[in-house]
């Protein structure tokens, strides 16, 4: 699990490139690397206010270790406002 300031959305990942997604930790925050297509179906289940999940590895191994999960949540945190 990682906490982050910010989530940054990257839609140029080639299919070509070998990964289902990529994800990374820039400064304070995560930038996730998707292609075009899951970009799109992201789009959709933010606009339907559904959950997401992102597989993130290598397309030719088995061995996935990452996932980025959106979650819709009922209560809202006020700590910080």
């Amino acid at each position: 699990v990682t906490g982050a300031s910010f989530v940054v959305f990257n839609g140029a990942l080639k299919t070509s490139s070998g990964f289902f997604a990529k994800s990374s930790i820039v400064e304070d925050g995560l930038m996730v690397q998707i292609t075009p297509e899951t970009m799109e179906s992201l789009r959709q289940a933010l606009r339907e206010k559904k959950d997401f999940k992102i597989t993130c590895g290598k397309t030719d191994t088995g061995d996935i270790k990452e996932y980025v999960d959106i979650c819709w949540v009922e209560n809202e945190e006020k700590a910080n406002k």
